[in-house]
């Protein structure tokens, strides 16, 4: 396992899921749950969020060949898509779009909205396409970033497990300064996933000359 490329994964994707935004979110859609009941939901919502996941590591580059979508032009839309996600963070909409989906929650919040689109969300799903289908693609990287998934999908379930207390002690503004970090970092990421594409398709060497 690559530790540079599991790093990478593991960023990416702790970022896009964002366990620790997660956390309060679960508390309300688990709201008037014991905890044996919150605790199954939870662990039912990583399952299937993680076998999403998994899934778009193995195939989703098949996929992309399937309808004609090049890897340049897949690294420069995702990136994109994830610099607005970015945006969104910072400008705390994401957060005000999770806390509507709260609303319209079933009784049982396990596949929607947490598992999807909370965990296995579109940036979540771009991001590991994108770690599967660079230069150093392979069945190794493919391994290294699905090593990476069920690393930030046991984060998320940890974080469930001690929703209540953790919601209780960061607050609100706890959490907004932390996912605005959180923000910054992706943004950053999504222009290099930009650059990259660009590289890939020859723009930037040429603009570089």
């Amino acid at each position: 396992m690559d530790p540079a490329t599991f790093l990478a994964a593991f960023t990416t994707l702790f970022v896009m899921i964002d366990p620790v935004g997660l956390a309060p979110i679960f508390v309300a859609l688990t709201d008037g749950m014991d905890r044996t009941h919150r605790l199954r939901v939870g662990a039912r919502a990583c399952a299937i969020g993680l076998g999403i996941l998994a899934a778009f590591a193995l195939i989703g580059m098949p996929i992309l060949e399937t309808v004609g979508i090049t890897l340049p032009a897949f690294r420069i839309a995702g990136g994109i898509l994830l610099f607005l996600i970015a945006m969104e963070m910072l400008f705390e909409r994401r957060t005000r779009r999770r806390e509507d989906k709260e609303e319209e929650a079933p009784d049982d919040p396990s596949v929607f909205p947490i598992a999807t689109p909370f965990i296995a969300g579109p940036g979540a799903l771009a991001a590991t396409v994108l770690l599967t289908t660079g230069a150093d693609a392979g069945w190794q990287a493919t391994a290294t970033v699905i090593a990476a998934q069920v690393a930030v999908v046991a984060i998320v379930m940890a974080f469930f497990s001690m929703a209540g207390p953790l919601g209780r002690l960061l607050g609100r503004t706890g959490i907004m300064v932390v996912t605005r970090l959180l923000g910054m970092l992706l943004a950053a990421l999504s222009v290099q996933f930009v650059l990259d594409g660009l590289r890939l398709a020859g723009i930037a060497g040429a603009a570089s000359r």
